[in-house]
């Protein structure tokens, strides 16, 4: 089965691209024709090409999860990467010191667990050699170097058009249009670095001002002093590698969050809530959470850290704002080698005055500040995907499954379980779909509709 754009490159002899054959490249759907054709330098209409399966966005976790799950049941899948590589965020937009804040148990993808030996928090590195092998074990090979101009549904022949600019971008570029009757948005909730907005002064900062994606490690900072803007678990890791290098760490905080140890009697503080979530409600679960907090760390509050009056599960399960697991930052601050500072008012030359009025010079600012989805500049959809924040309008677990043959894989804000839960469910639904296409050819029209609510 093809699972690449190489092995993809003509229409295949399968009863709804013989359909669309006799339909043509019409348009009427946004990304096709006058969209495609606009990045053509020469004018030309782009390539066309008509995929057998569907069409996967993104080569993170998700979108290998999604094609794995495909591929064990039969069917083939063409996956669009913009990157040069597979997992490229996790491999290149990450810090050296990483390491999964959750047990490697609640990290797998479907079909294949950890190798032996890994150990129960595996580092960066060791998930990205992951995820190398579970593409190389489903033979996963992803078109890359392929960025997604727009992606459009076509009404008129019932598929979705979908313009990429192939070889690197710029004047080299070629202009393809796929053409596929499912597609899979596994760009995932982390595509871009988000930065503040409104901030008075930051363009006239002379010092190092980088995003947390740009952060490798601690000891490029050695005596020197750094503001960390974010108080999550980026933030928090930032902070203490940093100060484990030599480096003099101020953290702002803003607003106020739950920080739990990350294990907690020798359980991992997550399992454990997984177990207990079985038997007792969110509410009891959290006081369960918060008790062994304060017995553990004590009252963060005394530090700078004050905690929300809702339990983390529940603002968790509400907002997506994931607690910090604390992996020895906490101890730093009680001791005063990670200072805690208020949000910034205003940037000056050569540091930040804070809401308080008090100022301070610091050689570099790194913006802890999180990251957002990219889907609305390029998928042309109004009803399944918010404009807003670029996330499913429908709540897990029904977040998953759009209209007419659109899916999004990974935008559960419930990490890599939810990435395969989506995967799961995604390559169901579709096999569902490519069997009844095959057992008849007139079935393969209703089922767009029918599986698209």
């Amino acid at each position: 089965m093809p699972t690449s754009r190489r092995e993809a490159g003509q229409e295949p002899d399968h009863p709804t691209t013989t359909i669309l054959r006799r339909g043509g490249g019409g348009g009427g759907g946004g990304a096709g024709g006058d969209d495609a054709a606009a990045g053509d330098v020469d004018g030309a209409a782009p390539r066309q090409v008509w995929v057998p399966g569907p069409i996967i966005v993104g080569a993170g976790p998700s979108g290998l999860a999604t094609a794995a799950c495909l591929k064990a049941r039969g069917v083939p899948s063409l996956v669009l990467e913009k990157d040069a590589c597979v997992a490229a965020s996790w491999r290149h937009r990450t810090y050296e010191r990483l390491r999964l804040h959750l047990p490697r148990c609640f990290c797998e993808l479907p079909l294949a667990p950890f190798p032996p030996g890994t150990p129960p928090y595996p580092t960066r590195d060791q998930f990205v050699a992951y995820l190398d092998g579970y593409a190389r074990a489903f033979g996963i090979e992803p078109n890359l170097g392929a960025r997604v101009r727009s992606a459009a549904y076509d009404a008129t022949i019932g598929f979705w058009r979908v313009a990429v600019d192939e070889g690197g971008g710029g004047a080299t570029a070629a202009a393809t249009e796929f053409v596929s009757r499912w597609l899979v948005v596994a760009t995932g909730e982390n595509a871009e670095p988000a930065w503040p907005e409104g901030v008075e002064g930051m363009d006239g900062y002379r010092g190092v001002a980088m995003h947390t994606s740009s952060y490798k490690k601690g000891d490029e900072f050695r005596g020197k002093n750094v503001l960390v803007v974010g108080c999550g678990n980026s933030g928090m890791e930032v902070s203490l590698d940093l100060c484990n290098n030599g480096a003099k760490a101020s953290m702002v905080v803003r607003d106020k969050l739950h920080v739990l140890p990350r294990e907690i009697l020798g359980i991992s503080t997550f399992g454990l809530s997984v177990f207990l979530l079985r038997w007792l409600p969110v509410k009891r679960v959290d006081s369960v959470l918060l008790f062994f907090s304060r017995l553990i760390l004590g009252d963060t509050e005394k530090y700078g850290l004050p905690r929300p009056k809702i339990g983390p599960l529940q603002i968790k399960s509400s907002t997506g704002k994931t607690p910090v697991l604390d992996i020895g930052a906490l101890r730093k601050i009680k001791t005063g080698e990670i200072k805690v500072v208020p949000a910034i008012n205003r940037f000056t030359e050569n540091g930040v005055e804070f809401i308080d009025g008090h100022r301070e010079d610091f050689d570099a600012v790194i913006f802890a500040t999180g990251y957002k989805s990219n889907v609305p500049s390029w998928l042309k959809e109004e009803e399944f995907f918010s404009h807003v924040d670029g996330f499913p309008r429908k709540p897990f677990p029904h977040s998953w499954r759009g209209k007419n043959g659109l899916y999004a894989a990974g935008f559960t804000r419930k990490g890599l379980m939810g990435t395969s839960y989506d995967a799961l469910r995604i390559a169901g639904d579709i096999v569902d779909q490519w069997t009844e296409a095959f057992a008849s050819p007139t079935a393969a029209h209703r089922s767009c509709s029918d599986h698209g609510a």
